[in-house]
Formats: C-alpha cells, structure tokens, sequence
C-alpha cells in the first residue's frame, strides 16, 4: 500500500489530467499479474523505448526535448539520434502507447509535442515490475554468493 500511495503523491494525475486514484494504480501495478494469469506474453522492451516513456510520464516533450530528456534519465549514456527518436515514435504512435499531444510553428518549423497515455503508462509499470523483480533476483544471487551459500549456483 505504501507503494500505492507513493505513486499518487509523485505522480498526481493521468496524461490526459485525469486524477489518479489508488484504485487506478493498483490495477496499473496489478497488470503483470494479469498478463501473465491470461497467458499474455509482453516483449521487454529496449532500454530507448523505456527511456522515451518515462520521458513522457512526466509531461509532454517535442523531439529536441525528448533527446535531452532521455540524455539525463540515462545518466549520459545516451543521445538518441533523430531517426531512432522518430522511428521510436512512429512505433509507440501505432502501439498506442503515444499520441500527439499538440503542434505548433516555431521560428517556422512544425514542433510536435507527444505525451504517453493510459496504455503507455501501463506498459512502462509492467516493464518497471519485471526489471524490479530481475534486480531482487540478481541482488539475492549476489548476496548469496558473497556469504558463500550453497544457494549460489553460477551454472
């Protein structure tokens, strides 16, 4: 529960400015559980396209925007190219994960401005849950290994 409510304080609304409620983000967390009792399989997703959507939880970017925004969640390990940028986009557009939140000129350029939906949202919570769960299994290996039990198989 705590989780639960750490969610709705940092997070507060929707995308589309919805409020979230707690109810709203335990379905959202609760959906690896439910893919996985429905026999639904999800790709993992690559680290840019992760990065992208968690760009995008925070507020609607433009394409520059995003570059940067996936540059400083990455630590500086990575600037995307335009074309992996758009192509990432393009993608996540058909998905319905993205959509276009606004366009406007700029110095005579068309700025577009996407923002991640409720479909983007829940599919970054479910990668969230599993690269969670593969770091307390990696971290429990570790420990194990390092206290020297038997626990520890490196096969």
């Amino acid at each position: 529960m705590r989780i639960l409510r750490w969610y709705v304080a940092m997070f507060g609304v929707t995308p589309d400015g919805t409020a979230l409620t707690l109810t709203t983000v335990y379905r959202i967390l609760s959906l690896p559980r439910y893919l996985r009792t429905h026999n639904i399989v999800v790709v993992t997703m690559r680290e840019p396209t992760f990065l992208i959507l968690s760009a995008l939880a925070g507020k609607p970017l433009h394409g520059y925007g995003l570059i940067e925004e996936v540059h400083v969640l990455s630590g500086g390990r990575l600037k995307l190219s335009l074309g992996t940028l758009y192509g990432a986009l393009d993608r996540l557009t058909e998905q319905g994960l993205v959509r276009v939140n606004r366009e406007e000129v700029v110095s005579g350029r068309l700025r577009r401005y996407y923002e991640i939906n409720d479909h983007g949202a829940a599919a970054l919570a479910a990668e969230l849950s599993r690269m969670r769960q593969a770091a307390d299994l990696a971290e429990s290996r570790l420990r194990a290994r390092k206290a020297g039990e038997a626990a520890w198989n490196p096969a």
